[in-house]
């Protein structure tokens, strides 16, 4: 019992540590926020962890990614938007192929309107965000092939 324990609470960490570096490492985009692969890192938390354990480390690790990359205003809407795309991704990690894409691409649109509806509360202006919706979208698009070339490797962590 205390072996497994362990083993959640390691690859727990590890995941968030590794959604933080992989969100952290990106590029800035010339008009908000930057383009990074913390999505992919997003995906595979859900797919390892399951639904719990996989939002608390996108959660945690995106929202540090933000904090310490000086995005301190996005960090409530990160918490919850990107520990939805894991958690949803987590809730159907035993089910086929299709349906683990599916959840991926739900929890990216949740993200992408997230995020846009988070933006017009802060810029005070429903048009100002509409920028940043493709740019939300190709990351997530970008982040589920990426996980789903990555996931065979990390099959052997899951929880």
């Amino acid at each position: 019992m205390r072996d497994n324990k362990s083993r959640i609470l390691t690859t727990s960490a590890l995941m968030t540590a590794i959604v933080y570096i992989a969100t952290y490492i990106g590029t800035a985009l010339p008009f908000s926020g930057y383009a990074h692969l913390g999505d992919a890192a997003v995906f595979l938390s859900g797919l390892i962890l399951g639904p719990h354990y996989g939002f608390i480390a996108a959660a945690l690790g995106s929202s540090l990614a933000d904090g310490l990359k000086s995005y301190v205003i996005y960090i409530p809407a990160t918490l919850i938007l990107k520990g939805l795309m894991a958690y949803l991704t987590g809730r159907v990690r035993d089910k086929g192929s299709k349906t683990i894409t599916t959840a991926m691409v739900v929890g990216g649109l949740i993200m992408v309107l997230g995020y846009y509806l988070y933006e017009t509360v802060i810029y005070g202006n429903i048009q100002a965000p509409i920028i940043n919706i493709p740019w939300n979208i190709i990351q997530f698009v970008i982040g589920i092939i990426v996980a789903k070339i990555l996931i065979k490797p990390f099959t052997r962590f899951k929880i």
